[in-house]
């Protein structure tokens, strides 16, 4: 593997340890570059029960309605994040503008 003279062991390391935790989440490695270490990770919308939600929503007269919009706002958009090692050996993680 070569990588430029920033990157040393332990960041490699935790570069890889925060990849494979981003992966646990959901997230598939779309793109991936060993010289310059970086991943764009991707994750789905998910699919929301929205007559649960009207269900639940109704049977507590109202009050599910926050955790619903919450729901709705959270988990219907796909998600694109960056994660890398900087010139300075420091890991960022970003998110990635989405079309």
């Amino acid at each position: 593997m070569e990588t430029y003279q920033f990157t040393n062991e332990k960041n490699l390391a935790t570069f890889y340890e925060m990849i494979s935790a981003k992966k646990r989440n959901g997230f598939v490695i779309v793109e991936h570059n060993e010289k310059l270490p970086y991943v764009v990770l991707s994750k789905e919308k998910k699919a929301i029960k929205h007559s649960l939600h009207l269900f639940l929503t109704c049977l507590t007269f109202g009050l599910w309605s926050i955790v619903w919009l919450y729901l709705i706002i959270a988990l219907s958009r796909k998600k694109n994040i960056l994660v890398a090692v900087d010139e300075d050996g420091n890991l960022f993680e970003d998110k990635c503008l989405s079309a």
